[in-house]
This record gives C-alpha cells, sequence and structure tokens, in this order.
C-alpha cells in the first residue's frame, strides 16, 4: 500500500503502512513494557521522595523553598512512556494497542491479588524487620511497636502493598487513558512529520499523555483528603519531572528505535489506522 504522506524507502527498511504477518522483538518488547508498569506500581508508588533544586528561585511555585517532593516511581515510570512510544513508532497503534490492554488486565490483576494477599490473616509468629524478632527467637522490639511479631508485620506489609480502592481505581484509569493518548498522538504526530523529528512527537505525546495521566490520577486519589492546593502542586510537579526525564532518556530512544528499524526491517506508518481503543480491528473497515 502507497501513501502521499510516507516518505520513500531507504535501505534495507521498507516504509509501510501495513505491518509484516510478525515480529522479532515485538513480544521482548511486550514484556519489557508490562514489566516497568507493574514494577513502578510495587516499588515506586509507596514511596515519597524529594530533590533540592538548589538554584531554583525562593518563592516560586510548585516549590518555594526549592525542594520537589516526588513519587519514587517516576524515576522509572516514564520508561513505560518510552517503551510505549519505541512500540507506536515501530509497530504502530494497532499493536501498541495490545500491549496497553495487556498492562491494563496485569493491573487489574495485581490490585486484586493485592489485596487477597494483604487480607489473609497474618501468623503471630511471622517474623520481619519491623517486628524485631528473627526465627532464632524474640530480639528487643523496635521503637513503640506492641503486640505479637505477625500483627507487627502485617502493618508493615498493609502500608506497603495495601491501597485504597480511589488509588487503585485512579491507577489503572489514568495509566489506560494516558497511554492511549500517547500513543495516538505518537501515531498522528509521525504521519504529519513524515517520519521525521522523532524527539518532537516523542516528548510532544509524552506532555499530552502524561498530562492526561496526572490530571485523572491525582484528583481522582487524593482529592478531598489532600487540599486542593497540594493535589495541583503535586500534579504539576510529578507531571514535569516526567516530561524532563523523557526529554533526557530521548538520545537512548533514537539509539532503540533505529536498531529495533534495522532489525524489523519496516518503517510503519499509521495512515489507514483504526483508533479506537476498544478495536480489534488493525485498518479501518478491515479486519
Amino acid at each position: 500500500m502507497t501513501d502521499s504522506s510516507i516518505p520513500p524507502s531507504g535501505g534495507p527498511i521498507r516504509a509501510t503502512s501495513e505491518a509484516p504477518v510478525s515480529f522479532r522483538y515485538y513480544d521482548f518488547v511486550m514484556a519489557s513494557f508490562v514489566a516497568i508498569l507493574l514494577l513502578s506500581n510495587i516499588i515506586g508508588a509507596a514511596k515519597l521522595t524529594f530533590v533540592d533544586v538548589a538554584w531554583w528561585p525562593e518563592g516560586w511555585w510548585p516549590a518555594p523553598d526549592g525542594v520537589f517532593v516526588y513519587g519514587a516511581g517516576t524515576l522509572f515510570f516514564p520508561l513505560g512512556y518510552v517503551i510505549g512510544d519505541i512500540l507506536t513508532e515501530i509497530y504502530g497503534f494497532a499493536r501498541a494497542r495490545r500491549v496497553i490492554w495487556t498492562g491494563f488486565a496485569a493491573m487489574i490483576f495485581l490490585a486484586f491479588m493485592s489485596y487477597v494477599v494483604v487480607a489473609l490473616p497474618a501468623f503471630e509468629g511471622w517474623s520481619c524487620a519491623a517486628s524485631g524478632f528473627d526465627a532464632e527467637g524474640p530480639l528487643t522490639m523496635r521503637g513503640d511497636a506492641e503486640g505479637p511479631p505477625g500483627a507487627i508485620c502485617q502493618q508493615t506489609y498493609e502500608s506497603v502493598f495495601g491501597s485504597t480502592w480511589r488509588i487503585v481505581v485512579a491507577s489503572i484509569v489514568a495509566f489506560w487513558a494516558g497511554e492511549f493518548v500517547n500513543s495516538y498522538v505518537m501515531a498522528r504526530m509521525k504521519v504529519w512529520t513524515k517520519g521525521k523529528a522523532l524527539w518532537t512527537r516523542t516528548i510532544g505525546s509524552t506532555v499530552v499523555g502524561q498530562g492526561v495521566d496526572s490530571l485523572i490520577f491525582y484528583p481522582v486519589a487524593f482529592l478531598g483528603i489532600w487540599t486542593t492546593e497540594a493535589v495541583i502542586t503535586v500534579m504539576v510537579t510529578n507531571w514535569l519531572l516526567k516530561v524532563v526525564w523523557e526529554a533526557a532518556l530521548t538520545p537512548g530512544t533514537y539509539f532503540v528505535v533505529d536498531r529495533l528499524k534495522r532489525a524489523e526491517g519496516v518503517d510503519l506508518y499509521d495512515t489507514d489506522t483504526d483508533f479506537s481503543p476498544f478495536s480489534s480491528r488493525e485498518h479501518r473497515g478491515g479486519v
């Protein structure tokens, strides 16, 4: 299939709007995307950290004292958007859509299993660092903790893996919407730019996609629990840090995209793609 918006092919890479039957590395990219998505929710979501920007003007919003507070997951959650950009750039929106739905299902399963495991009764003899007990026998309990070691360990476990229904819903919905917007913008901009200036669409799609993600997640999860000012401040700070992090990873994105395009032998353009997130078709009016 040819299209005037697709630039002429060069070398061993064939510019096309029709994907080949199979790809060599698509499953590896999918696995990387889902792994980073789950890890960012397991490891990074439960911890707040900060960075002190000495040169930040005093009194300026959103960090009047120059201290930017953000979730630790911000360090690697944007990697999911980088891989999402790579998926769309190389494999097209239709295949990126399959990966997003796979990640969506994985997040629901993770939330369900976390709920089940947290709800299970804790054995009183369960020992952990927080309880101050070990398998060899009781030691001095740490801090002011009281009760059997199993109860103390359960509280610690819940603080890390337990989440309110609002945070769970906000996380899943924000991911779904943000990733689809990111992929859509990425695919459309590739056609508009005729495959040139990759950095404009990787950063541009992240600005919009992460914006949608943040606009959904923070209000749904924390509005009414935090002050409105705190929700807006954290929302903007995290969005800004994610976009900056994405921009910093641009050279790596260029390298991976170039290598994968050469390995797959195609450069896919979404000129006739069905962009509905609920469709299983690759092309409009197609099968």
